[in-house]
């Protein structure tokens, strides 16, 4: 009798023996079929062993196997295992998010490309003799070799060409398997490259000379330094011994530009991974990743999990960003698991900013990381000019002083361009009776609805309610209700009056919402189309503007007061980035920062010396609060629709916990958005000097947390490691 252990994709820990057929032996890593309760699931095989602490006759059998090979490897599965019992999180949920769609639904690893063959009409019909339709002639004539897929020629063949010949009897969709090709190291063929200057010269040199084994890098280098061509100068030598890239970047909107950089300096294919790409395309890149016919791999978060047949190294650009830490159901931090996925592939890990976060910082100084400094601009930009801006007493022009209008027409007639910075989209943030000053609010989340004129509704941005325009107040009648504060929607509108002669571009979620909408607008403000950039976070990441020589920050004082004590960190990082975007070729760049507090310390200190002391006078006030880096944090939320119940199961958790020297606990409290979606939100907090403190406990209790009587009542989640407290 031979049993099989199997994770499943259930939100229960541990997992689950079934008895094997006799001719079945699966290794670790394939897929099977079992009965799971009233359902059929599919399971990844862990292990077979001889015997179960389950009788054999409650024991339920494997009822088929999926595949003849394994499609995680000994290595992942240690690799995510890992990350189960760090994030406490059941291990069966890890495996099957790290799967592709295809793979979790059971079907084969192997990709089926939609194809078009020629049909026995087909092949009898001469091309030529369809003259009057060029491009049926043309796809007739593509098709005289074999099947072709059709996304090597969807590009040049609409749905009505090929349903025209289909009509005719002429062709007929089929199914294609690609095949194999590792022979891409042999097709490199490297583009003419910038010549690296001293600092980017050691750097490369530093990365290269470890390059064999498992070694953590932070390269620090101020926005415009040239971090992307560090990255690409050191992958060269390990791409043409044929070792695969995987390059993790924070946003979708990054992908395009750092694929196209890497494509032009390679010649190679570069395989994509980001959510806007459908299941199929997906798997694709991931079939070709791990058979190893793709060199380099570009992706978002979850590309973390894209299989290497031969890594060579992991890069994580922009490492800082938040966008790395999933904030719902696992809440995995990329960069976190790419250092540990990088130690046990034993290959190095280059993580890349212009702000590092305060942990890598931390790292870096301890000699964890290897330390790697670009303190200068690449090529002939110069370091930007940084300002204030005191709005106290100033009449505004939606949003703008006086004084920013005619600095702004300055640069807009030198022939620059101008990026307007502010971090709110839509029209207003707020809607108000101007007679009884009721406001318009959303009553699942006690949060004022955000005015969207364009799309003419209101919409919340926490739970995504949204309702049409009031002509009238509901509660005295007065009308119209005026819109309060200020978005990207209102400031386009604005600026177009106040500059008539120049374009501007709006770049948000909601303006760059499409799959080639955002990469269109990148490449219209690339080519000089519009003048005037106004946007939100997304603008701010990374983005090369070589035409921009003024970027403004309407307004910083909102994140100046915040009860989060990562708000200083982020807030130093965003407008290190944003001001990055200005002077990076070889126009002089300024920021100017609108504020009604320029005495504040922070603001201060950044301007006049720059992120690299901020982050370190930051890392100092840490240590003497004993926060993060110098301490490790887990938080427990739940949710409730009565706040009373959500308070009194994390009361149960924090009762359960040996609270001490070795572990404080603060909580539970309301969250710092305490209503959303109509469910209260609590927190408990805890806190240790060592990692382990956390960690032991939760090991010990997390069965008993799961088994207390409001467990299945209330909502509720663990976080490691904690990024914000909303």
């Amino acid at each position: 009798m031979l049993i099989a252990e199997i994770a499943l994709p259930v939100p229960m820990r541990g997992h689950f023996d079934y008895l094997l057929p006799d001719s079945m032996v699966p290794q670790a890593g394939t897929r099977v079929l079992v009965p799971f309760g009233r359902r059929k699931l599919v399971g990844l095989v862990m292990a077979c062993k001889a015997d179960s602490d389950m009788p054999a006759d409650k024991l339920r059998r494997v009822e088929a196997l999926l595949d003849d090979k394994p499609v995680m490897e000994p290595l992942f599965l240690q690799w995510l295992t890992w990350a189960s019992q760090y994030y406490q999180h059941p291990l069966g949920d890890i495996l099957f998010t790290a799967l592709p769609v295809y793979l979790r639904k059971g079907l084969g690893a192997e990709v089926e490309l939609k194809a078009w063959q020629l049909t026995e009409m087909g092949h009898d019909v001469d091309p030529s003799e369809l003259k009057r339709a060029a491009k049926q002639q043309a796809l007739l004539a593509a098709l005289q070799s074999g099947p072709v897929a059709q996304e090597q020629l969807s590009n040049r063949y609409s749905a009505a060409i090929y349903r025209a010949l289909a009509d005719k009897g002429l062709i007929e969709a089929t199914t294609l398997i690609p095949d194999a090709n590792k022979q891409w190291p042999a097709g490199i063929e490297l583009a003419e490259k910038p010549r690296p200057n001293l600092e980017q010269s050691l750097a490369i040199s530093a990365i290269a000379h470890k390059a064999g084994s498992f070694n953590c890098f932070l390269l620090e280098g101020v926005t415009g330094s040239g971090k992307t061509e560090v990255y690409l100068q050191a992958i060269e030598p390990l791409l043409k011994q044929g070792k695969q890239i995987l390059i993790l970047v924070p946003e979708i909107g990054l992908t395009p530009q750092t694929v196209r950089r890497f494509q032009r300096r390679f010649s190679v294919d570069v395989g994509v991974l980001h959510s806007g790409l459908t299941d199929n395309e997906r798997m694709q890149v991931w079939r070709q990743a791990k058979a190893g016919e793709l060199g380099i791999i570009i992706g978002t978060r979850s590309a973390i999990f894209t299989p290497l047949a031969s890594p060579g190294m992991i890069i994580v650009d922009e490492e800082h960003d938040g966008s790395y830490k999933q904030q719902d159901g696992w809440r995995y931090h990329a960069r976190d698991m790419a250092v540990v996925r990088a130690r046990l592939e034993n290959i190095p890990l280059l993580l890349g900013s212009a702000t590092p976060s305060l942990e890598s910082l931390n790292n870096a100084l301890a000699g964890k990381y290897q330390h790697l400094l670009l303190r200068q601009r690449a090529g002939e930009a110069k370091p930007v000019q940084h300002q204030l801006l005191d709005l106290k007493g100033q009449q505004l022009e939606f949003g703008l002083a006086r004084g920013m209008r005619q600095r702004i027409q300055a640069h807009l007639q030198q022939g620059n361009q101008v990026m307007l910075f502010i971090n709110r989209r839509g029209y207003a943030p707020a809607l108000i009776c101007h007679q009884c000053g009721f406001v318009e609010e959303c009553h699942s989340c006690d949060r004022s609805y955000t005015l969207h004129r364009s799309l003419n509704k209101l919409q919340c941005h926490h739970c995504s309610d949204a309702k049409p325009i009031p002509h009238a107040c509901v509660q005295c009648g007065a009308s119209p209700m005026q819109p309060v504060g200020m978005g990207t929607e209102q400031l386009e509108q604005g600026i177009a009056s106040l500059f008539p002669g120049y374009q501007a571009a709006r770049i948000d979620s909601d303006s760059a919402r499409g799959k080639q909408k955002l990469h269109q607008l990148l490449e219209d403000i690339n080519q000089g189309k519009h003048q005037l950039l106004i946007g939100t976070q997304i603008l701010a990441k990374g983005h090369h503007f070589p035409n921009v020589s003024l970027v403004v920050i309407l307004d910083v004082d909102g994140s100046l007061f915040s009860a989060d004590y990562r708000a200083p960190e982020k807030l130093a990082q965003l407008i290190t980035q944003v001001a990055g975007r200005a002077g990076r070729a070889h126009i002089q760049g300024e920021l100017w920062l609108q504020t009604h507090h320029p005495a504040h310390p922070l603001l201060q200190d950044l301007l006049n010396n720059g992120y690299q002391h901020f982050a370190r006078l930051a890392l100092k006030e840490r240590r003497f609060a004993a926060l993060p880096p110098y301490s490790y944090q887990a938080l427990f939320r739940a949710e409730a629709n009565q706040a009373a119940q959500a308070h009194e199961f994390l009361l149960q958790v924090r009762q359960l916990m040996a609270i001490g020297p070795d572990l404080a606990a603060i909580g539970p409290i309301p969250a710092l958005m305490e209503k959303r979606q109509g469910r209260y939100r609590m927190q408990l907090l805890l806190q240790s000097q060592q990692r382990t403190g956390i960690q032991q406990q939760l090991n010990r209790l997390m069965g008993q947390i799961e088994k207390l009587p409001l467990a299945n009542k209330v909502r509720w989640s663990l976080d490691m490691d904690p990024q914000d407290f909303t």
